[in-house]
């Protein structure tokens, strides 16, 4: 149980700790994020870079708890995170061009790829098909490395959404992880998840710090880590009851449901309008939910619990045949989404 809490602990207090400090620095120094751009949602100037502590936090942890003789996929993850984070950096000090970020996240997915070799092979029986070519995988895996990397970046957008959002994922990453004995991912996981139920102290509406994109990168980039890992775990190991039925790719798309959906929704409504996909905007689901009426605070909980709702059905559906269950729940996902786009907005006074 050490392998949980230490971690969580470690990365949770560090975040906790040295926030209210870097707070103090952001405002002396006016690193702010500009409230004049008309999608913002907050009026007043709030601290920003939030993510160095998510960053340090978790990377903190991650090495000191890590066991000793497991290295791997350490030698390309760590630098691959570092690339993240100061292109975030870079994006919230002074801009960055969409496709320059892009780029970035294309030279991270390929070291992952070829050197860490952190790739989907297999759709593990999802429709019937299991082993996939290799070439497919490749361009699987590193189109699933940008959209969930991008996810994360885009639902930055409401006070506590995109923490809360990785807090849940990367605590039930970290669960699965625990229970099949991956020591290195589950310490991986828990020391984010430690990290943003830190920094969610501070990013809970009304929000004392925003993440930036040093925060949304790195958290987009590790969860990406997870999800390919947890899809690939070597299926020759035996898993404990608890998690042996559970599809994997279900699994990793339900934990994702929410970035995952709204991403791919924006993206396809600005194709439709012929504008970049990398334009931002205020379609996002989030955004509709305060359109509504809704408090920042009431618009998180609804996500947090759809996000929960959707892994709780994954985890249900492990009796049914995987490709029924997979239909079943992504039509409960469009469905369900659909529904604060039905509801008529509030006339203001």
């Amino acid at each position: 149980m050490q392998e949980l809490i230490l971690p969580i602990l470690t990365s949770f207090l560090i975040v906790l700790l040295s926030t209210p400090s870097f707070i103090k620095i952001a405002e002396l120094k006016h690193l702010f994020d500009d409230p004049s751009e008309d999608r913002k949602i907050h009026t007043r100037k709030i601290p920003l870079m939030g993510g160095m502590m998510i960053f340090a936090g978790t990377l903190f942890s991650f090495l000191l708890w890590l066991p000793i003789n497991e290295m791997g996929v350490i030698k390309y993850l760590v630098p691959s995170l570092l690339i993240m984070f100061f292109v975030g950096m870079k994006d919230d000090i002074i801009g960055t061009a969409p496709v320059k970020k892009l780029a970035a996240h294309i030279v991270v997915a390929f070291i992952m790829v070829f050197m860490a070799e952190v790739k989907l092979t297999s759709l593990h029986g999802l429709f019937g098909v299991r082993e996939i070519p290799e070439w497919a995988g490749i361009m699987l895996t590193v189109f699933t490395y940008i959209v969930v990397i991008n996810a994360f970046n885009l639902i930055d957008g409401v006070d506590g959404l995109a923490a809360g959002v990785g807090l849940i994922a990367s605590a039930v990453f970290g669960f699965w992880f625990y229970y099949a004995g991956d020591w290195t991912y589950a310490v991986l996981s828990f020391s984010l998840a430690g990290g943003l139920l830190g920094f969610l102290r501070f990013n809970f509406n009304p929000a004392k710090i925003f993440m930036g994109d040093s925060g949304s990168l790195t958290i987009g980039f590790l969860i990406a880590v997870m999800a390919i890992e947890l899809v690939e775990y070597d299926p020759q190991l035996e898993l404990p009851k608890i998690i042996d039925n559970i599809s994997k790719p279900i699994l990793s798309m339900s934990i994702l449901v929410y970035p995952l959906i709204d991403t791919i929704r924006v993206f396809t409504l600005r194709a439709i309008k012929g504008v970049s996909p990398f334009t931002a905007d205020r379609n996002h689901i989030h955004h509709r939910l305060i359109d509504l009426g809704l408090s920042h605070k009431q618009t998180v909980i609804i996500i947090y619990l759809f996000n929960l709702l959707i892994i709780g059905a994954c985890v249900f559906a492990q009796r049914f045949d995987p490709s029924y269950s997979f239909v079943v729940i992504m039509a409960s996902v469009i469905l369900i989404i659909q529904i604060p786009f039905i509801i008529k907005p509030k006339k203001s006074a």
